[in-house]
């Protein structure tokens, strides 16, 4: 089936922010009585916003409410985006030629408030049908409820979606989805073996995922 859309996680995609959101999680847990492990960081990459503050609390022993610690990182996490956008190479270049050929979605595990604050930092967001934050959806990634909600708002068959994705639980979500994945692996947090394998293509980042790419891959 031909590609009719295609839906782009943010953070490790856009915008370098993994490593934002592993640094203010740090300090909150250590701010607020808990203690990171070294599983953390994997661990959490992917989960939703009540997924990963219930972990902070519950499994890294921080203090706290899980839906205020939700808010209090990702407002840390949008200041820092806020006062520097670390988009990554080519990222709105390669958006504005993706929007030119086909509808646009956004699947992420960041809070809505650190989407919102990214799109429109990098001037973005009209390009875009439709956006959706995990925490709108029942299960974060691997589960695949993002990337079909996605693909729900944007009235596109699943099947019919090319998917681009960095990180271990990104790619078997969009995998699951049934979307074609495209790979663009994380440098700091690489994907594990098995979990890029599921992708039909990995490139170097998303300067690379032009529309003759996703053409390609989806075998129009």
């Amino acid at each position: 089936m031909p590609a009719r859309a295609v839906v782009l996680d943010l953070d490790g995609v856009v915008v370098d922010t993994e490593e934002v959101w592993d640094r203010e999680r740090r300090a909150y847990v250590s701010q607020h009585g808990g203690t990171w492990t070294d599983a953390a960081t994997r661990a959490m990459q992917g989960m939703s916003s009540a997924e990963w503050s219930r972990y902070l609390v519950e499994e890294l022993g921080a203090d706290g409410d899980p839906a205020e610690v939700s808010k209090a990182v990702a407002l840390m996490v949008v200041a820092e985006v806020q006062r520097e956008l670390p988009l990554l190479p080519g990222a709105i270049r390669a958006v504005n030629a993706l929007a030119t050929e086909f509808t646009l979605g956004l699947a992420s595990s960041a809070n809505r408030e650190v989407i919102d604050a990214v799109l429109d930092g990098a001037g973005i967001t009209e390009r875009f049908a439709a956006t959706v934050s995990s925490e709108e959806v029942e299960r974060g990634k691997p589960a695949p409820d993002v990337y079909l909600e996605a693909a729900r708002r944007i009235g596109v068959d699943p099947t019919a979606c090319v998917a681009v994705e960095d990180s271990s639980n990104g790619l078997r979500s969009a995998h699951a989805a049934g979307m074609i994945v495209i790979a663009t692996p994380n440098h700091a947090f690489p994907p594990a073996p098995d979990a890029l394998a599921l992708a039909a293509v990995v490139v170097d980042g998303i300067k690379d995922v032009t529309p003759d790419v996703v053409r390609d891959v989806a075998g129009a």
